[in-house]
This record gives structure tokens, C-alpha cells and sequence, in this order.
């Protein structure tokens, strides 16, 4: 099973287990926890339903801390004498994934219900 979060601004496939970087987390707590934005299943089946989705959670542990390498930025204009040097570094957050909770979803009520929505039935 995967699932599909979003950390930092940017989106991460995870599995249990997996150990990861993802921009910094500031908080106290040596856990973390992430609504997933999709999640697949063992059997393959693909779950993106938005109610069983706000249900599900990724939890996390937090690992540590550390700095990514350095960006170098150059800024330069020809014939005017405009030069402009800078640097970054990013930090990030290392976690471990712990779990993805998924709610049990009943297959059978999922295929009995209506492919369109109530609004497009006539009647």
C-alpha cells in the first residue's frame, strides 16, 4: 500500500516504512501526521474519494533535522558592471512513515450507488 501527501508545497509517494526528506516541519512533537491525497491499496484498487479520504491519515516520526547543500545564485547584466552573488540552503526534516489509516470502505454500497450525481437525474 502507498499512498500519494502533500509536504512543503510539494507531493511525496510514501510507503510504511519509507524515510524521507520534506521541507521543515516546525513543531515540538516527535510525530507528525499527513492527509493523504490518494491512496492505492495491495489488491491495486485506487482510493480518491474525498469523504473516505479526510478520514485516512499518514502518520510520521520525526527523525531530525539537517541543511541541503548550497544554492548558488549569480545575478549579472553585461556592460553595466551589475554582478550579484547570494547563497541558500534549504532545510528540511527527515521522517519515517509509522502508518497509512484507511477507514474500510464497503465495496458493495460503493457499486450500488449512482455514477452521476442527484442533481443531473432527471424525475
Amino acid at each position: 500500500m502507498y499512498a500519494i501527501i502533500r509536504a512543503g508545497g510539494k507531493q511525496a509517494k510514501v510507503s510504511e516504512g519509507d524515510v524521507i526528506d520534506v521541507e521543515r516541519i516546525k513543531t515540538s512533537d516527535s510525530s507528525v501526521s499527513f492527509r493523504p491525497l490518494l491512496v492505492v491499496g495491495d489488491d491495486g484498487r485506487v482510493i480518491t474519494d474525498p469523504e473516505v479520504l479526510d478520514a485516512a491519515s499518514v502518520t510520521a516520526e520525526i527523525l531530525g533535522e539537517h541543511r541541503g547543500t548550497k544554492i548558488d545564485i549569480f545575478k549579472y547584466k553585461a556592460k553595466t558592471g551589475y554582478r550579484r552573488r547570494m547563497g541558500h540552503r534549504q532545510t528540511y526534516t527527515t521522517i519515517r512513515i509509522t502508518g497509512i489509516a484507511v477507514p474500510s470502505v464497503d465495496r458493495d454500497a460503493a457499486e450500488a450507488a449512482p455514477a452521476g450525481r442527484p442533481e443531473d437525474e432527471e424525475g
